[in-house]
């Protein structure tokens, strides 16, 4: 599955296995897993499960998070981009379409995460056609809080998330075209 999507400032592509490096440097800091529960990752066996899992995703799913790269360096900062998510039961919700992103430290507050987060919002709804997105952050993370009202959600409600023990923020964003 081949995904080219181009901002001023940045291009989100599918991932590949040859985002090893970059998946393991983001998702092995503690400061990024934060408001993810605290549980960084140690090793690339498991930077390259969290890989697996995307390219899975693209094939039975059709969709998955896309690479973030800076177009003016060519770096890999991260991810965003849309999930079909089916694993969990969130806010009463067993299958629905996210917008999520995720960066590299150093590429925090360059306004990346909205960014990236509005082009996926608009790929979302005018590639593939979806009627609604949501998306959820920890009850704490005000900047990320913060870029989904920038991309354009509204915040609905706050929920417990049981199988993670965390505090939630519940978001959602309707399609206008439909």
């Amino acid at each position: 599955m081949t995904f080219n999507i181009e901002t001023e400032r940045l291009r989100l592509r599918e991932l590949r296995k040859s985002d090893l490096e970059g998946m393991f440097k983001l998702d092995s800091n503690p400061n990024v897993h934060k408001y993810l529960g605290n549980k960084p990752i140690k090793t690339k066996t498991e930077a390259q499960k969290i890989l697996d899992s995307v390219l899975q995703q693209y094939t039975e799913r059709g969709i998955g998070r896309f690479a973030v790269i800076e177009k003016a360096s060519g770096d890999f900062i991260g991810w965003s981009g849309l999930r079909l998510n089916t694993e969990y039961n969130m806010n009463g919700f067993t299958k629905y379409y996210d917008v999520g992103y995720r960066l590299i430290e150093r590429f925090w507050g360059k306004g990346y995460a909205t960014e990236s987060g509005k082009a996926s919002v608009d790929y979302a709804f005018n590639t593939m056609k979806l009627p609604e997105l949501y998306a959820t952050t920890e009850i704490s993370n005000q900047a990320s809080h913060n870029a989904l009202l920038k991309i354009g959600l509204q915040y609905k409600t706050d929920f417990f998330f049981e199988q993670e023990q965390m505090n939630l923020r519940w978001y959602t964003i309707k399609n206008p075209n439909l």
